[in-house]
């Protein structure tokens, strides 16, 4: 099992959780642990909590981690659940929570695993294979104008409705079950001249159904509260986003944790007693550097925000 995915991001990731060595930290995201084992290295006496929903990164992570066991505890799960997790840890607070919300290089690469429109393979596209619901349940499923607002919201692309309809179209004459079925079938529903310019013409699509199909954006939304809730004082909430939709999502979260008064400008002092929770560190979000661009082109679209829980 090949899980050398690049980390990205991974020394701004490292730096900016202020490690401690005797401190506790959760990865929401473990993938091959690329960053957890950059964490665990600064650690003595301090642990790990490693968590992944995906059967194959547990496997991976607990190889590549197998020196250093005795600082490490790994569980397959989703972060959305990292309250209950911790709970039966015994663990209350943390020094630091980080998550890596892109699909990893392995995920990409495995064909079987559906998430691409590079390979030929059945639609499945799950995160965690425990789920009953696949890629292929949405797309023959789905009625045309949730798959309209799905491709629309998660994917920002323009001939939504479009493709929308050219799905629907199809299905009416066969089951879609594989990827490049549905490939065919975006195609179809895009002029030529955008197919030519606009980067791949099922890139969009994809993102959408991964996303709707994972929950991808409501766990995010559901967790971010709560991630920084179970900071310690100073203990840092580190995020890396891939698209604008996710990224939107943390720098909204992050500024109404800093600010999240909402009684009127004109108020002289506020009386709503919304209280600070910390302070966003990264002003702008941070991104990758030019060499590591040139290294990890997957990289391109990475962006970092870090957020301090107050003191």
């Amino acid at each position: 099992m090949n899980f050398n995915h690049k980390s990205v991001l991974l020394d701004e990731v490292i730096e900016s959780l202020n490690i401690k060595p005797d401190g506790y930290y959760v990865d929401g995201t473990l993938g091959g642990a690329g960053h957890a084992l950059e964490v665990i290295k600064r650690l003595k006496g301090g642990r790990l909590i490693g968590i992944d929903q995906d059967a194959d990164a547990i496997k991976a992570a607990t190889e590549r981690l197998i020196d250093y066991k005795n600082r490490v505890i790994i569980v397959r799960d989703n972060y959305v659940n990292i309250e209950d997790i911790l709970k039966r840890e015994g663990i209350d607070k943390v020094d630091g929570i980080y998550v890596d919300l892109g699909v990893s290089s392995y995920q990409l690469d495995t064909a079987d695993r559906g998430f691409t429109y590079r390979f030929d393979a059945p639609l499945d596209m799950r995160m965690d294979d425990r789920n009953e619901l696949k890629a292929s349940d949405i797309v023959n499923n789905y009625s045309e104008a949730e798959l309209f607002h799905v491709i629309r919201d998660y994917g920002e692309d323009r001939f939504a409705k479009n493709i929308a309809k050219h799905i629907v179209e199809y299905r009416n004459k066969k089951k879609i079950e594989t990827t490049f079925e549905l490939v065919d079938i975006i195609k179809s529903a895009i002029p030529m001249k955008i197919q030519v310019t606009g980067g791949h013409p099922a890139k969009r699509t994809f993102q959408a159904i991964r996303i709707e199909l994972n929950k991808e954006l409501e766990v995010l939304k559901d967790s971010i509260d709560v991630m920084i809730e179970l900071l310690k004082p100073g203990g840092r909430l580190s995020v890396i986003t891939f698209h604008s939709l996710e990224d939107r999502i943390v720098k909204q979260a992050f500024k109404k944790a800093e600010s999240p008064c909402v009684c009127p400008k004109k108020f002289p002092v506020c009386v709503c007693g919304n209280k600070s929770k910390g302070r966003v560190i990264t002003r702008k979000a941070v991104l990758p550097s030019k060499e590591e661009l040139e290294e990890n082109s997957r990289a391109k679209s990475a962006k970092l925000r870090v957020f301090e829980k107050e003191v």
